[in-house]
């Protein structure tokens, strides 16, 4: 005769409700085991009674499984992450606005108007950060100009000065050369009188 299947409801009765939870709780950690040790599996179980009391099962350590649990957790919700972030994205580009009721579009506008000042507010800081750069660096040239003009002015100036310390020195050797020739004319005297004509005439006379 084929056992009778039980309709799986919740049990009425409280006594027979415990007593199906107690049979069933020891089964299921014992097919818990099994699938553990024929598998070489790690397996965890956590049951709380209706009662509020804690049954728990595990092949290793509960406290390192749970930390493992949880690892794998925080990675598959990242795909999702992603995909919000995603349609986030594809939202503020206008794209699939179909599915947003008007206080989600309200919203959105209101993020796309404070990103748009924001981005103005950043776009005029470094236009004004730029300016003072270049009238900082305008300066700077101008003042390396003017040190260039200075040292221009007196380099030229040096060499005015050396040219006309030569032209001085050579008009005094100059004027030294010819007080020393007016010297040598004046102590040799007056020129000798030419007497060749006066001789001349007197051969030139016939002897009477």
């Amino acid at each position: 005769m084929a056992r009778e299947k039980i309709k799986i409801k919740k049990i009425d009765n409280l006594t027979a409700r415990q007593v199906t939870f107690s049979k069933r709780r020891r089964g299921l950690f014992k097919k818990a085991e099994e699938l553990s040790v024929l598998c070489d599996a790690e397996v965890a179980l956590i049951i709380f009674s209706a009662t509020g009391k804690l049954f728990e099962f595990a092949s290793s350590s509960m406290k390192d499984m749970l930390g493992r649990y949880n690892l794998h957790s925080n990675k598959l919700d990242q795909p999702s992450l992603e995909l919000q972030s995603l349609i986030y994205n594809r939202q503020i580009r206008g794209e699939d606005l179909q599915g947003l009721n008007i206080d989600e579009l309200q919203q959105l506008e209101k993020l796309l108007e404070l990103g748009l000042t924001r981005v103005l507010e950043t776009k005029g800081e470094r236009i004004m950060n730029e300016i003072s750069s270049l009238e900082t660096k305008r300066a700077q040239l101008q003042e390396e100009n003017k040190l260039l003009k200075e040292k221009l002015v007196s380099f030229f100036k040096g060499k005015r000065l050396a040219l006309v310390d030569s032209e001085i020195a050579t008009q005094e050797e100059g004027m030294s050369s010819q007080s020393v020739n007016n010297v040598y004319s004046c102590s040799s005297g007056p020129p000798l009188e030419d007497d060749s004509s006066d001789t001349s005439l007197k051969l030139g006379l016939p002897f009477s």
